[in-house]
């Protein structure tokens, strides 16, 4: 009789198993099948952002392209400021390079890292620049943002727009208190001190690399 129940017992978990096997399958495979289903509408999103930041520093009206394609993956690269792989957007027209954008990252904010979206045209003139995140003081050193600059017609950070090497000297990218062309706000001087030096670091990698940036990989 004990071993009519141990096999009963044996059977019973048998069939256990294989419905929880069962349920397993049948659940990874209504999951894989949502996330196909929604995968493209993410996609989606997240590329309407991108697009949304990116038509902040270079109009969509500059370029014909593909943008979110035409990309190159750059190493880590110290004159941007990036210890991480990072993507470099592409603007063309009529297939000839219009303006190169990148991400770049002032490392010495008041608060930390201030992450940053910097377009510089193929002509060499700065495009735009934006913060994409930082952590600084709110209603001291956050006037960096457009959205919280307080001066909507010209907000700080568009003092960068029409900048380049061939029009504004070294020593003019800083703040005039650093003897720089840069204004700046009454006791908040290391985020803006901060956001100049790397973006002048930037274009000066910029137009050092600018051949090699449209030629990798160009798209055909």
């Amino acid at each position: 009789m004990s071993e009519v129940r141990e096999f009963t017992a044996q059977g019973m978990a048998m069939r256990t198993a294989a419905i929880l096997f069962l349920f397993v399958i049948i659940f990874t495979g209504l999951l894989s099948s949502a996330y196909l289903w929604t995968k493209p509408a993410i996609e989606a999103s997240e590329n309407e952002e991108k697009m949304k930041l990116v038509d902040e520093v270079l109009p969509r009206a500059d370029y014909d392209n593909a943008l979110l394609t035409d990309t190159l993956t750059l190493p880590p690269t110290p004159e941007l400021g990036l210890s991480d792989p990072s993507i470099a957007y592409r603007a063309r027209k009529g297939g000839q390079p219009v303006a190169i954008i990148v991400e770049a990252v002032a490392p010495d904010g008041y608060a930390g890292k201030i992450r940053l979206l910097v377009a510089v045209r193929a002509s060499g003139q700065v495009a735009g620049v934006r913060v994409t995140r930082h952590k600084e003081t709110p209603g001291l050193g956050d006037y960096i943002e457009i959205k919280k600059d307080k001066n909507k017609a010209q907000p700080w950070i568009t003092q960068f727009t029409g900048m380049s090497l061939a029009t504004v000297a070294d020593k003019d990218w800083k703040l005039r208190k650093d003897g720089g062309r840069l204004d700046y706000h009454a006791g908040a001087t290391v985020t803006p001190r901060a956001i100049a030096k790397a973006v002048h670091k930037a274009v000066h990698w910029i137009d050092a690399s600018r051949d090699r940036l449209f030629t990798q990989g160009a798209a055909q």
